[in-house]
């Protein structure tokens, strides 16, 4: 696991650790010692701490007046034992909210499981984005099927045409306007 690293290559377009509106400003990365682990696996440095010790985060992009962001996820995602919804949403989420982000591109291919609990926080996200929306893409079929039958499927919209597969090969606003092109979509579908 310590040979995943979170996208690095959109870096000259943003770096989450040099924005003051990012809650991972001034972190600094420990770039000869891995420290953080799941499960006793260490993970690569650049993975950002969320509160939770199966999942961590890389906010990769975020633009405060288009109001989107995408993060990409490493780890177990485990809202039963560990609430990591919780961490994420105290943590990430309420922080890129109140600075005017009200679409979030979730990019979960390295998400290896989750586990579900109550949709309380998932709902309360949901609720703050008010004219925005959450996308989860690339996360595994599985995974999917686990938040279907906790149904998230009412607060994140996942699953069908969602998935990028070349999201790396785009610039950001790129894969931002071909996301929320699928969401009107939806949208307008239903």
């Amino acid at each position: 696991m310590h040979e995943i690293e979170p996208f690095y290559k959109w870096e000259k377009y943003y770096i989450s650790t040099f924005d003051e509106n990012s809650p991972f400003f001034g972190v600094e990365y420990e770039f000869m010692k891995y420290s953080n682990d799941i499960y006793g696996y260490f993970i690569h440095p650049y993975w950002d701490y969320i509160g939770s010790d199966t999942l961590y985060t890389k906010l990769l992009f975020a633009d405060y007046n288009k109001g989107f962001c995408v993060m990409e996820f490493l780890g177990e995602w485990n809202d039963a034992i560990n609430n990591d919804i919780m961490h994420l949403k105290n943590n990430v989420i309420n922080p890129l909210v109140e600075k005017g982000v009200n679409q979030f591109i979730l990019i979960g291919e390295n998400v290896m499981n989750y586990h579900g609990s109550d949709d309380c926080y998932y709902e309360e996200w949901f609720e703050d984005v008010e004219d925005g929306w959450i996308a989860a893409i690339n996360f595994r079929e599985f995974v999917l099927d686990e938040w279907g039958n906790f149904n998230l499927d009412w607060y994140v919209n996942f699953g069908g045409n969602l998935d990028v597969d070349n999201w790396r090969t785009l610039k950001p606003i790129i894969l931002y306007n071909l996301v929320k092109e699928k969401i009107s979509r939806r949208i307008a579908l239903t």
